[in-house]
């Protein structure tokens, strides 16, 4: 496996800032690029197999081929600890995580439902479905597709919300946005950004509506909200570029578009940080 050539882009995503190159220790037992920002990413590699602690704490194992994925959430410490190990040996790096620029967004005028559920049989059909977006993060499969980079969702689209803004609904905090959202019309074809396996194919849940997870490798998996057709289907192999399904406004949303995520274990990630490009 070659790991392709990322940077550091230190701000947040389209900043506007000037990225650093990647970066990568001369010894090569442990080599590290991506993103060190708060909702950002590192792509490794090291020894096939190796335990791969952050900060101190064992959380995944590199690939046959040494490659590994770990993310930062939108609350990572001003500083990471990444060390490698297998069989006596080990390599250590502490990364330096940039602090993330994170908009406040205010909608008001939702009715108290819509906020707040309290239907007995809504909340119980919550309840299901969020045992079902469970099951499906859960999923780990032995591959690293990560490794060959992300493309966008959407060929052609207009983000409407970036990653990790707050939300004050009714003039309430809200839990942040995880999720980059793109306008685009409806019926508008969606891509797998990257290879990987489906882990959850559904298509009326109450709040994401039409729903697709896809694990890429290692617990890195992406959620593709709203969709009006879905078109693979649970336990489906699918490469770079396949459709997925198609835009919608399904679930709770107010006008056709995706809203994209990513999460890393029990992380949240701005899927946005994988793409190598910013939406023209």
């Amino acid at each position: 496996m070659i790991l392709a050539r990322r940077q550091l882009l230190i701000g947040g995503a389209f900043a506007g800032l000037a990225p650093q190159t990647a970066w990568a220790p001369s010894s090569g037992d442990l080599v590290l690029s991506g993103r060190l920002v708060q909702g950002g990413h590192a792509i490794g590699r090291t020894w096939p197999r190796a335990l791969i602690f952050v900060d101190g704490e064992s959380l995944t194992t590199a690939s046959a081929d040494g490659g590994f994925i770990v993310g930062f959430d939108r609350d990572a410490p001003a500083s990471v600890q990444i060390e490698a190990r297998l069989d006596g040996r080990s390599a250590m790096r502490t990364l330096a995580i940039t602090p993330g620029r994170f908009s406040e967004t205010r909608i008001d005028g939702l009715p108290p439902a819509t906020v707040e559920p309290s239907d007995p049989a809504l909340l119980a059909r919550i309840q299901r479905e969020v045992a079902l977006k469970t099951e499906g993060f859960a999923s780990r499969i032995d591959a690293d597709h990560f490794s060959d980079g992300f493309i966008w969702p959407l060929e052609s689209f207009r983000v409407t919300s970036r990653w990790g803004s707050q939300r004050i609904l009714n003039g309430t905090p809200a839990r942040p946005h995880y999720g980059i959202d793109l306008a685009a019309p409806q019926g508008a074809p969606i891509r797998a950004p990257a290879g990987g396996r489906v882990t959850l194919a559904r298509p009326a849940l109450h709040f994401e509506g039409g729903l697709v997870l896809i694990d890429h490798g290692q617990g890195l998996i992406t959620a593709y909200l709203h969709q009006s057709r879905l078109d693979v289907r649970e336990g489906q192999d699918i490469l770079r570029g396949d459709s997925i399904g198609r835009v919608g406004m399904t679930g709770r949303a107010t006008g056709p578009h995706l809203c994209w995520r990513m999460k890393w274990r029990d992380r949240n990630l701005d899927p946005s940080l994988m793409v190598e490009t910013a939406p023209s």
